[in-house]
């Protein structure tokens, strides 16, 4: 009797264990509108680690804030140590922005630590302002803005006027008073409930359980509500690009670079284009191909040409695009035919010329689908390029094989690059090539060649210095289809590569920082002596030119 029970109670029990640990549900939207168009999360707790307050203490901007002697004593304090706010900074700092039928509003969550510090640091914030409670809620509340905690968090509320179309929306200009009920609007936020929260949303949920520093959300949707210029747009179908849309992201402070992991989702039938026509790379051979000694800067993309016709169809646009393309000598069908899918920018050998003027070699490329289809696209460009550019366009060239079309700046690259297999092992192909889009700039490159500009200002010299050993360069990475999304990935990398790239910012900042003043000091001081200390101020003479 006892077996045949306990049988299908531990069934049950394994049901509702693996129920549990498949909920995409999470607990950092659970007060965060599921139509708010912003939000971020601040991983308290993971940044305190990585810059510690006592650290970014020691940064000159700090200093010259915390110095300000007209600074009031509750702010100084907070400076002194943020818990002396009443805020646990070991958490997590929510931040959302919603739009509604008034404007919107700007609220900010976290966790309450000392109740009594956060009442008295929001009364010295917010002097004269009204106090009150209700249901267990705590509010000091002031014109557009209210600070409001419970037992256990806190929310602060600030009214957005502005966000509505048209501009700002008040009952009196003149004494600039918002609509809105902001207390009524901090209440609806304690007792969202949790189906009209982001909460629920599975999107939201995998943003936040992947590990990161800050995470933001945006909601493409709610961000172009009621926007004429969307509006204006309606026979077009571009509604399709935002309607059920939203972007995601994660940044992270490593050693030695930033990262940054981005997701855009779009509504079903943009997906569907995603999922069919998306899984593209990016044509190594043409990266290979760049006849250059130190590339610069690149774009590489990688698409479907059907897809891309599909594109134009969902839209609405094929027939405004068949009418451009008519215009200057060919139909959209022949570009589609001309073209293979692959695209290249890239930006190379900066150098000073004869004149000692900086140049450098600029090319594009693309692969070719059909050869008399892409000459088509030749002649409408040739006679472009002389009605539009005149003997401008004299100063490019191009060349054309079966495989590959190119324009450039130089000659002589253009026809390397269409006419020699050539196989350059740049150091960043590896971590592009994998997606279907790739941006790259190398700031080592690019910063040197103006050396020689800033060592005419010794401060300014000395700030290009610490940014050069600042900054190395930038991958940015896309193009991905996974798990109902086209994903992204930014890759930030600084010189020193063993150090948090957090603390390292905080120090450049810094650095900067104090330039500035030193600068500004300089400048009062070039002032005096030119002008003398308590020398009258002369109205400047104005030339007159005889007629």
């Amino acid at each position: 009797m006892q077996t045949r029970f306990r049988l299908p109670m531990l069934f049950i029990i394994a049901i509702v264990v693996l129920l549990t640990s498949c909920s995409k549900s999470n607990k950092e939207g659970r007060y965060i509108p599921k139509t708010a168009a912003f939000a971020m999360i601040i991983n308290g707790e993971s940044l305190s680690s990585k810059l510690p307050w006592e650290e970014l203490k020691q940064n000159d901007l700090f200093k010259s804030v915390y110095a300000d002697s007209s600074m009031e004593a509750y702010v100084k304090a907070a400076l002194d140590n943020p818990d002396n706010t009443g805020i646990d900074t070991k958490k997590n700092l929510l931040f959302f922005v919603q739009r509604d039928s008034t404007g919107g509003y700007v609220a900010v969550q976290g966790t309450v630590k000392d109740a009594a510090k956060f009442k008295s640091f929001a009364l010295n914030a917010s002097k004269g302002a009204a106090e009150t409670e209700k249901n267990g809620i705590h509010y000091i509340t002031k014109s557009k803005m209210t600070a409001t905690w419970d037992k256990e968090k806190f929310v602060i509320v600030t009214d957005a006027p502005e966000m509505k179309t048209g501009g700002y929306q008040y009952d009196n200009p003149a004494g600039r008073r918002g609509t809105r009920d902001i207390m009524a609007t901090a209440a609806a936020i304690y007792n969202l409930s949790e189906g009209n929260s982001l909460a629920k949303d599975e999107k939201f949920s995998e943003l936040v359980k992947t590990t990161g520093d800050v995470h933001f959300w945006l909601n493409i949707g709610s961000l172009n509500e009621g926007n004429p210029g969307m509006a204006a747009l309606s026979m077009l179908n571009m509604s399709k690009l935002y309607e059920d849309s939203y972007v995601t992201g994660v940044t992270s402070f490593d050693n030695g670079k930033i990262n940054v992991d981005i997701k855009s989702y779009s509504g079903k039938e943009m997906t569907s284009l995603n999922k069919k026509y998306g899984d593209t790379k990016i044509n190594s051979e043409m990266l290979k191909r760049i006849p250059a000694k130190d590339v610069i800067g690149l774009i590489a993309l990688s698409f479907n040409p059907e897809g891309l016709r599909e594109f134009i169809k969902l839209t609405g646009m094929e027939g405004f695009v068949n009418m451009g393309a008519s215009s200057v000598g060919f139909s959209f069908d022949d570009f589609l035919k001309a073209n293979k899918g692959d695209i290249l920018i890239s930006l190379s050998d900066l150098r000073k010329d004869s004149a000692g003027a900086m140049k450098m070699d600029a090319l594009f490329a693309a692969s070719v689908g059909d050869k008399n289809s892409f000459g088509k696209l030749i002649a409408s460009g040739n006679k472009l390029g002389k009605e539009k550019l005149g003997s401008s366009a004299e100063m490019l060239s191009y060349n054309v094989s079966d495989k590959f079309f190119a324009i450039g700046t130089e000659k002589l690259s253009v026809d390397k690059y269409v006419g020699s297999a050539n196989n350059n092992s740049y150091n960043f192909i590896d971590k592009i090539t994998g997606g279907s889009s790739a941006f790259y700039v190398n700031f080592q490159l690019l910063m040197n060649s103006m050396s020689d500009e800033m060592k005419r200002d010794s401060l300014d010299n000395i700030g290009f210095q610490e940014t050069l050993k600042m900054w190395d360069n930038v991958v940015a990475t896309g193009g991905g289809f996974k798990d109902g999304g086209v994903t992204q990935h930014i890759e930030i990398n600084l010189m020193d590569k063993n150090t948090n790239s957090l603390k390292q910012l905080n120090k450049y900042m810094g650095i900067l920082f104090n330039l500035q003043e030193q600068k500004k000091k300089d400048r009062e001081k070039w002032m005096n002596d030119a002008m003398g200390e308590n020398a009258p101020v002369e109205a400047p003479v104005e030339s007159v030119t005889a007629e």
